[in-house]
């Protein structure tokens, strides 16, 4: 498992509109990392439109929210116009958890992520680390801690 202090292992994986991104792309801003188990489930819709509805916050960090699942590029698409979400949505589906399993919150036994957050620098390092199970929710108030302990 990765710890506060590492580099955020690079990747490229496809956005929802199904545009190659690589978490590179964002340096230069604090990124939050959002795995989450599947969209349109419950739990992962309220957390994602709470995010989106505390976009100012991010901002005012100058913060990437960026959210990752097992779920194919459209699904993501639809999810994100249904939710009206903000955030990036990016497609780990093929192959399937890769790079969850890279963040150590892929499952393979359920074929999806934890609910981990990675709060990454300007620079690449992680700077917090929250990881929840599956039917654990996040709550906001832990994304802006971890947020506001984050340098600029």
């Amino acid at each position: 498992m990765l710890q506060v202090g590492d580099v955020a292992p690079d990747f490229e994986l496809l956005d929802e509109e199904g545009k190659p991104t690589r978490l590179s792309s964002f340096r230069g801003r604090t990124v939050v990392l959002v795995f989450f188990p599947a969209a349109f489930s419950p739990i992962c819709t309220q957390e994602l439109k709470e995010m989106a509805a505390n976009r100012a916050d991010y901002d005012r960090q100058n913060a990437a929210v960026v959210g990752v699942s097992v779920d194919n590029k459209w699904s993501l698409k639809a999810f994100k116009r249904d939710a009206g979400l903000s955030a990036t949505l990016l497609s780990d589906f093929h192959p399937k958890g890769n790079v969850a399993q890279k963040y150590g919150v892929f499952m393979g036994e359920t074929g999806y992520a934890k609910r981990g957050t990675f709060v990454i620098d300007a620079n690449g390092v992680i700077r917090g680390i929250s990881v929840n199970e599956p039917k654990e929710p996040r709550s906001e108030e832990d994304f802006r801690t971890l947020l506001l302990n984050c340098p600029r």
